[in-house]
């Protein structure tokens, strides 16, 4: 007989660590939203060309779109943080431990 067990933690952080948890969760979705922006664009604009093509407004679409590759948004996070600087407050891991996931 096979007994499936499981357990429930709950925790209780302080005031500070409630901020951090807050920003860090503020800074991944911001870091998550920024790349999804980045890629719809690039969708809409082959979306535009493909259409271009149907209609003979373009002879032909021999252009690849390419799609964005997690590793190199990962690469541009410290980009990031250059322009953006709550970024800095968080831990690196957190935001692209996110992305990852999510992507």
């Amino acid at each position: 007989m096979r007994i499936n067990k499981a357990f429930k933690f709950r925790i209780f952080p302080t005031k500070k660590q409630m901020e951090r948890i807050n920003k860090t969760i503020g800074c991944s979705r911001f870091v998550f939203n920024f790349f999804l922006g980045k890629q719809q664009i690039t969708d809409t604009y082959w979306y535009m060309v493909k259409e271009m093509v149907q209609n003979g407004q373009l002879p032909a679409n021999n252009w690849k779109g390419n799609c964005l590759n997690k590793y190199e948004t990962v690469k541009a996070i410290p980009e990031l943080k250059k322009y953006y600087s709550f970024l800095k407050e968080v831990d690196s891991i957190a935001c692209v431990k996110r992305f990852l996931i999510s992507a």
